[in-house]
Protein backbone atom coordinates (compact mmCIF):
# COMPACT_ATOMS: atom_id res chain seq x y z
CA UNK A 1 0.00 0.00 0.00
CA UNK A 2 0.89 3.38 -0.95
CA UNK A 3 0.11 6.55 0.51
CA UNK A 4 -0.23 7.84 -3.01
CA UNK A 5 -2.60 5.30 -3.67
CA UNK A 6 -4.72 6.54 -0.84
CA UNK A 7 -4.47 10.22 -2.60
CA UNK A 8 -5.71 8.84 -5.67
CA UNK A 9 -8.66 6.67 -3.81
CA UNK A 10 -9.83 10.03 -1.65
CA UNK A 11 -9.46 12.38 -4.80
CA UNK A 12 -11.93 9.93 -6.75
CA UNK A 13 -13.96 8.65 -4.27
CA UNK A 14 -13.08 5.15 -5.00
CA UNK A 15 -14.52 3.51 -1.76
CA UNK A 16 -17.90 3.62 -0.44
CA UNK A 17 -18.92 6.80 0.61
CA UNK A 18 -22.65 6.34 1.45
CA UNK A 19 -23.32 5.89 5.74
CA UNK A 20 -19.59 7.15 6.09
CA UNK A 21 -18.85 7.63 10.08
CA UNK A 22 -16.08 8.15 11.77
CA UNK A 23 -13.57 6.24 14.02
CA UNK A 24 -15.05 7.94 16.67
CA UNK A 25 -18.79 6.77 15.14
CA UNK A 26 -19.98 10.47 13.63
CA UNK A 27 -21.64 10.34 10.60
CA UNK A 28 -19.41 12.25 7.60
CA UNK A 29 -20.89 13.50 4.53
CA UNK A 30 -17.99 14.73 2.07
CA UNK A 31 -19.49 17.76 -0.19
CA UNK A 32 -15.95 18.52 -1.59
CA UNK A 33 -12.50 16.34 -0.92
CA UNK A 34 -10.54 19.67 -1.41
CA UNK A 35 -7.33 20.32 -3.71
CA UNK A 36 -4.54 18.43 -4.06
CA UNK A 37 -1.64 20.03 -2.37
CA UNK A 38 2.01 19.78 -4.35
CA UNK A 39 3.68 22.04 -1.80
CA UNK A 40 4.49 21.16 1.83
CA UNK A 41 1.47 21.18 3.89
CA UNK A 42 -1.50 18.93 4.45
CA UNK A 43 -2.51 16.77 0.93
CA UNK A 44 -5.67 18.78 0.51
CA UNK A 45 -6.79 22.03 0.96
CA UNK A 46 -10.52 23.68 0.87
CA UNK A 47 -11.93 20.71 1.82
CA UNK A 48 -15.99 20.72 2.85
CA UNK A 49 -17.18 18.38 4.74
CA UNK A 50 -20.46 17.34 7.23
CA UNK A 51 -19.88 15.85 10.39
CA UNK A 52 -22.81 15.06 12.29
CA UNK A 53 -24.98 17.96 11.53
CA UNK A 54 -21.70 20.58 11.71
CA UNK A 55 -20.43 22.12 8.46
CA UNK A 56 -16.50 22.29 8.13
CA UNK A 57 -14.07 23.92 5.59
CA UNK A 58 -10.65 23.35 6.03
CA UNK A 59 -7.58 20.69 5.12
CA UNK A 60 -7.71 17.05 4.80
CA UNK A 61 -4.86 15.04 5.86
CA UNK A 62 -3.78 11.23 4.09
CA UNK A 63 -1.58 8.88 5.60
CA UNK A 64 -1.53 4.74 5.81
CA UNK A 65 -1.33 4.69 9.73
CA UNK A 66 -2.88 7.34 11.92
CA UNK A 67 0.00 7.17 13.92
CA UNK A 68 2.32 8.62 10.83
CA UNK A 69 0.64 11.94 11.88
CA UNK A 70 3.70 11.81 14.85
CA UNK A 71 5.89 9.86 12.72
CA UNK A 72 5.96 13.13 10.14
CA UNK A 73 6.15 15.79 13.70
CA UNK A 74 2.36 17.16 11.88
CA UNK A 75 1.79 17.91 16.03
CA UNK A 76 4.44 20.72 16.15
CA UNK A 77 3.75 22.32 12.56
CA UNK A 78 0.95 25.20 12.19
CA UNK A 79 0.30 24.50 8.46
CA UNK A 80 -1.62 21.35 10.40
CA UNK A 81 -4.34 23.15 12.29
CA UNK A 82 -7.00 23.69 10.12
CA UNK A 83 -6.76 19.70 9.10
CA UNK A 84 -10.86 18.50 9.77
CA UNK A 85 -10.60 14.98 8.57
CA UNK A 86 -7.60 12.62 8.94
CA UNK A 87 -7.53 9.69 5.97
CA UNK A 88 -6.18 6.40 6.48
CA UNK A 89 -6.09 3.17 5.49
CA UNK A 90 -5.73 1.80 9.16
CA UNK A 91 -6.41 3.93 12.12
CA UNK A 92 -3.65 2.88 15.28
CA UNK A 93 -4.18 5.56 17.32
CA UNK A 94 -6.02 9.00 17.90
CA UNK A 95 -5.33 12.09 16.91
CA UNK A 96 -5.63 15.53 18.84
CA UNK A 97 -5.00 18.80 17.83
CA UNK A 98 -3.09 21.19 20.08
CA UNK A 99 -6.14 22.35 22.25
CA UNK A 100 -6.89 18.51 23.02
CA UNK A 101 -9.40 18.52 20.80
CA UNK A 102 -9.72 15.11 18.40
CA UNK A 103 -8.96 15.26 15.13
CA UNK A 104 -12.14 12.82 12.75
CA UNK A 105 -10.29 9.95 11.99
CA UNK A 106 -12.12 7.80 8.39
CA UNK A 107 -10.76 4.65 8.13
CA UNK A 108 -10.46 3.30 4.42
CA UNK A 109 -9.91 -0.32 5.03
CA UNK A 110 -13.42 -2.04 4.72
CA UNK A 111 -14.05 0.73 2.59
CA UNK A 112 -12.47 0.17 -1.14
CA UNK A 113 -14.12 -1.79 -3.56
CA UNK A 114 -12.33 -5.22 -4.15
CA UNK A 115 -11.75 -4.16 -8.03
CA UNK A 116 -10.11 -1.39 -7.50
CA UNK A 117 -7.23 -3.20 -5.15
CA UNK A 118 -7.03 -6.09 -7.86
CA UNK A 119 -6.33 -3.84 -9.75
CA UNK A 120 -4.03 -1.86 -8.06
CA UNK A 121 -1.96 -5.38 -6.72
CA UNK A 122 -1.69 -6.10 -10.72
CA UNK A 123 -0.49 -2.98 -11.52
CA UNK A 124 2.08 -2.76 -8.84
CA UNK A 125 2.86 -6.36 -8.88
CA UNK A 126 6.34 -7.32 -8.46
CA UNK A 127 6.79 -9.12 -11.66
CA UNK A 128 10.18 -7.97 -13.89
CA UNK A 129 8.62 -5.85 -16.30
CA UNK A 130 9.60 -2.94 -18.43
CA UNK A 131 6.65 -0.89 -17.47
CA UNK A 132 3.79 -1.54 -14.86
CA UNK A 133 1.60 -1.71 -17.21
CA UNK A 134 2.43 -3.69 -19.99
CA UNK A 135 0.27 -6.72 -19.43
CA UNK A 136 -2.94 -3.93 -20.14
CA UNK A 137 -1.28 -1.21 -22.71
CA UNK A 138 -2.20 -2.78 -25.34
CA UNK A 139 -6.06 -2.28 -23.88
CA UNK A 140 -6.40 1.04 -23.54
CA UNK A 141 -8.87 3.45 -26.06
CA UNK A 142 -7.00 4.78 -28.68
CA UNK A 143 -9.01 8.21 -27.72
CA UNK A 144 -6.93 7.88 -23.89
CA UNK A 145 -4.05 7.68 -25.39
CA UNK A 146 -3.93 9.99 -28.58
CA UNK A 147 -5.10 13.22 -25.52
CA UNK A 148 -2.33 11.50 -23.35
CA UNK A 149 0.23 11.89 -25.70
CA UNK A 150 -0.47 15.45 -26.47
CA UNK A 151 -0.45 16.43 -22.86
CA UNK A 152 2.90 14.37 -22.63
CA UNK A 153 4.32 16.34 -25.57
CA UNK A 154 3.56 19.42 -24.30
CA UNK A 155 5.10 18.55 -20.59
CA UNK A 156 8.32 17.54 -22.53
CA UNK A 157 8.17 21.12 -24.21
CA UNK A 158 8.04 22.77 -20.94
CA UNK A 159 10.74 20.84 -19.61
CA UNK A 160 13.20 21.96 -22.23
CA UNK A 161 11.68 25.58 -22.29
CA UNK A 162 13.70 25.20 -18.22
CA UNK A 163 17.08 24.47 -20.01
CA UNK A 164 16.65 26.93 -22.14
CA UNK A 165 15.76 29.57 -19.80
CA UNK A 166 19.05 28.71 -18.37
CA UNK A 167 20.95 28.96 -21.52
CA UNK A 168 18.80 32.23 -21.72
CA UNK A 169 20.14 33.51 -18.37
CA UNK A 170 23.74 33.08 -19.05
CA UNK A 171 23.54 33.98 -22.61
CA UNK A 172 22.07 37.48 -21.09
CA UNK A 173 18.68 37.44 -22.81
CA UNK A 174 20.17 36.27 -26.49
CA UNK A 175 18.02 34.47 -27.98
CA UNK A 176 20.37 34.58 -31.05
CA UNK A 177 23.25 33.21 -28.96
CA UNK A 178 20.90 30.60 -27.59
CA UNK A 179 19.92 28.64 -30.51
CA UNK A 180 23.04 28.85 -31.94
CA UNK A 181 24.56 26.81 -28.70
CA UNK A 182 21.19 24.62 -29.01
CA UNK A 183 21.69 24.11 -32.71
CA UNK A 184 25.60 23.34 -32.35
CA UNK A 185 25.03 20.73 -29.53
CA UNK A 186 22.37 18.96 -31.68
CA UNK A 187 24.30 18.95 -34.77
CA UNK A 188 27.31 16.79 -32.72
CA UNK A 189 24.06 14.46 -31.93
CA UNK A 190 24.86 12.05 -28.93
CA UNK A 191 28.84 11.19 -29.75
CA UNK A 192 29.69 14.93 -29.75
CA UNK A 193 26.98 17.03 -28.57
CA UNK A 194 28.48 17.80 -25.69
CA UNK A 195 32.10 18.72 -27.39
CA UNK A 196 29.58 20.97 -29.82
CA UNK A 197 28.42 22.44 -27.39
CA UNK A 198 31.63 23.21 -25.44
CA UNK A 199 32.51 24.74 -28.69
CA UNK A 200 29.88 27.24 -28.60
CA UNK A 201 30.28 28.31 -25.50
CA UNK A 202 33.65 29.45 -26.00
CA UNK A 203 32.51 31.73 -28.69
CA UNK A 204 30.45 34.75 -27.72
CA UNK A 205 27.78 35.18 -30.51
CA UNK A 206 28.98 38.63 -30.79
CA UNK A 207 31.74 37.10 -32.69
CA UNK A 208 29.65 35.11 -34.85
CA UNK A 209 27.54 37.68 -36.52
CA UNK A 210 30.96 39.83 -37.03
CA UNK A 211 32.35 36.91 -38.78
CA UNK A 212 29.80 35.13 -40.62
CA UNK A 213 29.32 36.93 -44.24
CA UNK A 214 32.60 35.36 -45.28
CA UNK A 215 32.22 31.75 -44.81
CA UNK A 216 35.85 30.31 -44.91
CA UNK A 217 36.09 33.04 -41.61
CA UNK A 218 33.31 31.35 -39.76
CA UNK A 219 34.71 28.09 -40.75
CA UNK A 220 38.15 28.56 -39.35
CA UNK A 221 36.83 30.15 -36.01
CA UNK A 222 34.70 27.00 -35.70
CA UNK A 223 37.71 24.43 -36.85
CA UNK A 224 40.10 26.01 -34.34
CA UNK A 225 37.91 26.24 -31.49
CA UNK A 226 37.29 22.69 -31.48
CA UNK A 227 40.78 21.89 -31.66
CA UNK A 228 40.81 20.92 -35.56
CA UNK A 229 43.38 23.34 -36.36
CA UNK A 230 46.10 21.80 -34.38
CA UNK A 231 47.49 19.41 -36.36
CA UNK A 232 50.35 20.08 -38.95
CA UNK A 233 49.06 19.05 -42.00
CA UNK A 234 50.15 20.60 -45.48
CA UNK A 235 46.50 20.96 -47.41
CA UNK A 236 46.42 23.79 -48.69
CA UNK A 237 43.02 24.66 -47.23
CA UNK A 238 43.95 23.44 -44.05
CA UNK A 239 46.68 25.99 -43.87
CA UNK A 240 44.31 29.07 -44.98
CA UNK A 241 42.35 28.25 -42.03
CA UNK A 242 44.90 27.47 -39.95
CA UNK A 243 46.48 31.26 -40.54
CA UNK A 244 42.96 32.91 -40.43
CA UNK A 245 42.15 30.83 -36.80
CA UNK A 246 45.39 32.58 -35.11
CA UNK A 247 44.71 36.65 -36.79
CA UNK A 248 40.88 35.51 -35.46
CA UNK A 249 42.46 33.91 -31.98
CA UNK A 250 44.10 37.38 -31.33
CA UNK A 251 41.71 39.62 -32.94
CA UNK A 252 39.03 38.55 -30.28
CA UNK A 253 41.65 37.34 -27.87
CA UNK A 254 39.72 33.50 -27.87
CA UNK A 255 40.67 30.74 -25.83
CA UNK A 256 39.90 27.03 -26.47
CA UNK A 257 40.77 25.53 -22.68
CA UNK A 258 38.28 22.98 -22.14
CA UNK A 259 36.93 22.08 -25.15
CA UNK A 260 35.74 18.31 -25.02
CA UNK A 261 37.65 16.38 -27.44
CA UNK A 262 35.86 15.31 -30.56
CA UNK A 263 35.34 11.64 -31.68
CA UNK A 264 35.35 10.48 -35.13
CA UNK A 265 35.67 6.64 -34.25
CA UNK A 266 32.47 4.40 -35.18
CA UNK A 267 30.75 7.51 -36.63
CA UNK A 268 29.65 7.32 -39.71
CA UNK A 269 31.37 9.78 -42.37
CA UNK A 270 28.58 12.05 -42.63
CA UNK A 271 28.48 12.79 -39.31
CA UNK A 272 32.43 13.28 -38.87
CA UNK A 273 32.76 16.72 -36.97
CA UNK A 274 34.37 17.76 -40.12
CA UNK A 275 31.47 18.01 -41.87
CA UNK A 276 28.69 18.89 -39.33
CA UNK A 277 31.00 21.53 -38.05
CA UNK A 278 31.16 22.72 -42.25
CA UNK A 279 27.88 22.89 -42.19
CA UNK A 280 27.26 24.63 -39.14
CA UNK A 281 29.36 27.33 -40.90
CA UNK A 282 27.28 26.95 -43.86
CA UNK A 283 23.90 27.90 -42.62
CA UNK A 284 24.68 30.68 -40.37
CA UNK A 285 26.55 32.14 -43.31
CA UNK A 286 23.65 31.69 -45.88
CA UNK A 287 20.83 32.28 -43.00
CA UNK A 288 21.70 35.54 -41.23
CA UNK A 289 19.40 36.37 -38.80
CA UNK A 290 18.08 33.38 -38.55
CA UNK A 291 16.34 33.00 -35.20
CA UNK A 292 13.75 35.24 -36.77
CA UNK A 293 13.30 33.48 -39.43
CA UNK A 294 12.83 30.14 -37.35
CA UNK A 295 10.05 32.18 -35.63
CA UNK A 296 8.40 33.26 -38.75
CA UNK A 297 8.26 29.88 -40.13
CA UNK A 298 5.12 27.74 -39.92
CA UNK A 299 5.33 25.17 -41.83
CA UNK A 300 7.71 21.74 -42.22
CA UNK A 301 8.21 22.26 -45.79
CA UNK A 302 9.32 25.77 -44.95
CA UNK A 303 11.75 24.53 -41.97
CA UNK A 304 13.46 21.89 -44.68
CA UNK A 305 13.88 25.19 -47.66
CA UNK A 306 15.15 26.98 -44.59
CA UNK A 307 18.02 24.36 -43.56
CA UNK A 308 18.99 23.31 -47.08
CA UNK A 309 22.34 23.93 -47.02
CA UNK A 310 25.54 21.91 -47.95
CA UNK A 311 29.01 21.64 -46.60
CA UNK A 312 31.58 24.54 -48.06
CA UNK A 313 33.08 23.23 -51.44
CA UNK A 314 36.47 21.69 -49.92
CA UNK A 315 34.60 19.30 -48.26
CA UNK A 316 32.30 17.91 -51.30
CA UNK A 317 35.57 15.32 -51.54
CA UNK A 318 36.75 15.39 -48.38
CA UNK A 319 36.28 13.68 -44.89
CA UNK A 320 38.94 14.59 -43.46
CA UNK A 321 42.09 17.00 -43.93
CA UNK A 322 44.39 14.42 -44.65
CA UNK A 323 42.39 12.18 -47.34
CA UNK A 324 40.23 12.94 -50.35
CA UNK A 325 37.44 11.01 -51.17
CA UNK A 326 34.85 10.40 -54.21
CA UNK A 327 33.11 13.88 -54.50
CA UNK A 328 29.42 14.48 -53.20
CA UNK A 329 27.47 17.15 -52.27
CA UNK A 330 26.95 16.92 -48.23
CA UNK A 331 23.43 18.70 -47.45
CA UNK A 332 21.54 18.44 -44.33
CA UNK A 333 19.16 15.51 -44.64
CA UNK A 334 15.56 15.48 -44.01
CA UNK A 335 15.98 13.00 -41.17
CA UNK A 336 18.80 15.31 -39.73
CA UNK A 337 17.04 18.42 -39.84
CA UNK A 338 13.59 16.34 -38.59
CA UNK A 339 16.04 15.92 -35.37
CA UNK A 340 17.07 19.37 -34.97
CA UNK A 341 13.44 20.32 -35.66
CA UNK A 342 12.51 18.20 -32.51
CA UNK A 343 15.33 18.67 -30.42
CA UNK A 344 16.10 22.21 -30.89
CA UNK A 345 13.66 24.50 -33.31
CA UNK A 346 10.39 23.51 -31.59
CA UNK A 347 11.36 23.81 -28.23
CA UNK A 348 12.97 27.44 -29.19
CA UNK A 349 9.59 28.27 -30.69
CA UNK A 350 7.85 27.23 -27.72
CA UNK A 351 9.85 28.86 -24.89
CA UNK A 352 10.22 31.68 -27.37
CA UNK A 353 6.21 32.11 -27.15
CA UNK A 354 6.28 31.50 -23.94
CA UNK A 355 8.15 34.06 -22.44
CA UNK A 356 6.74 36.83 -25.01
CA UNK A 357 3.31 35.66 -24.28
CA UNK A 358 2.17 33.90 -27.25
CA UNK A 359 0.60 31.16 -28.32
CA UNK A 360 1.97 28.78 -30.61
CA UNK A 361 0.95 25.41 -29.44
CA UNK A 362 -1.32 24.33 -32.07
CA UNK A 363 1.67 25.19 -35.00
CA UNK A 364 3.87 23.36 -32.39
CA UNK A 365 1.66 20.68 -32.27
CA UNK A 366 0.79 20.36 -36.13
CA UNK A 367 4.47 20.44 -37.08
CA UNK A 368 5.32 17.89 -34.59
CA UNK A 369 2.45 15.62 -36.09
CA UNK A 370 3.92 16.41 -40.11
CA UNK A 371 7.24 15.07 -38.95
CA UNK A 372 7.92 10.92 -39.01
CA UNK A 373 8.31 9.40 -35.42
CA UNK A 374 11.60 8.63 -33.79
CA UNK A 375 13.44 5.28 -34.13
CA UNK A 376 14.73 4.20 -30.39
CA UNK A 377 14.37 1.59 -28.01
CA UNK A 378 11.40 3.58 -25.84
CA UNK A 379 9.49 3.82 -28.85
CA UNK A 380 10.42 0.13 -30.28
CA UNK A 381 9.35 -1.30 -27.33
CA UNK A 382 5.92 0.63 -27.01
CA UNK A 383 5.12 -0.05 -30.20
CA UNK A 384 6.05 -3.42 -29.48
CA UNK A 385 3.38 -3.69 -26.75
CA UNK A 386 0.74 -1.57 -28.87
CA UNK A 387 1.14 0.58 -32.54
CA UNK A 388 1.10 3.70 -30.84
CA UNK A 389 3.95 5.95 -32.28
CA UNK A 390 3.46 7.37 -35.85
CA UNK A 391 4.93 10.80 -35.69
CA UNK A 392 7.77 12.87 -33.50
CA UNK A 393 4.76 14.21 -31.33
CA UNK A 394 4.08 10.64 -29.89
CA UNK A 395 7.67 9.67 -30.12
CA UNK A 396 8.38 12.54 -28.06
CA UNK A 397 5.60 12.02 -25.77
CA UNK A 398 6.15 8.30 -25.01
CA UNK A 399 10.11 9.23 -23.84
CA UNK A 400 8.73 11.63 -21.21
CA UNK A 401 6.14 9.21 -20.24
CA UNK A 402 8.65 6.27 -19.74
CA UNK A 403 11.58 8.55 -18.60
CA UNK A 404 9.17 10.90 -16.19
CA UNK A 405 6.27 8.10 -14.97
CA UNK A 406 6.95 4.63 -15.76
CA UNK A 407 10.48 5.14 -14.45
CA UNK A 408 9.56 6.37 -11.29
CA UNK A 409 6.19 4.59 -10.60
CA UNK A 410 3.65 7.64 -11.18
CA UNK A 411 0.83 5.38 -12.53
CA UNK A 412 -1.48 7.24 -10.61
CA UNK A 413 -0.78 10.19 -11.90
CA UNK A 414 -0.87 8.80 -15.68
CA UNK A 415 -4.04 8.60 -18.05
CA UNK A 416 -3.47 4.83 -18.81
CA UNK A 417 -2.61 4.08 -15.14
CA UNK A 418 -6.16 5.26 -14.35
CA UNK A 419 -7.69 3.90 -17.29
CA UNK A 420 -6.27 0.70 -15.66
CA UNK A 421 -7.12 1.05 -11.94
CA UNK A 422 -10.93 2.22 -13.04
CA UNK A 423 -11.74 -1.06 -15.24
Amino acid sequence: MQEDFLHYIWKYKKFQFNNLKTTQGELIQINSVGHPNQNSGPDFFNAQIKINDQLWAGNVEVHIKSSDWFLHNHETDKAYDNVILHVVWEDDTEIFRKDNTVIPTLELKGLVKNDVLNNYGRLFSKQNKWINCENDFAKVENFILSNWLERLYLERLERKSKEIDQLLLQSKNDWESVLFKMLVKNFGLNVNGESFLSVAQSIDFSIIRKVQSHQPTLEALLFGQAGLLNEDIEATYFLSLKKEYHFLKQKFTLKNHGIIPLKFFRLRPLNFPTIRLSQIASLYHKQQGLFSKIIETQALDDFYELFNVATSEYWKNHYTFQKESKPSTKCLTKPFIDLLLINTILPVKFAYSKQKGGNTENIIIDISNAIKSEKNSIVSTFNSLKQVSKTALQSQALIQLKSQYCNNNKCLQCAVGNTILNK
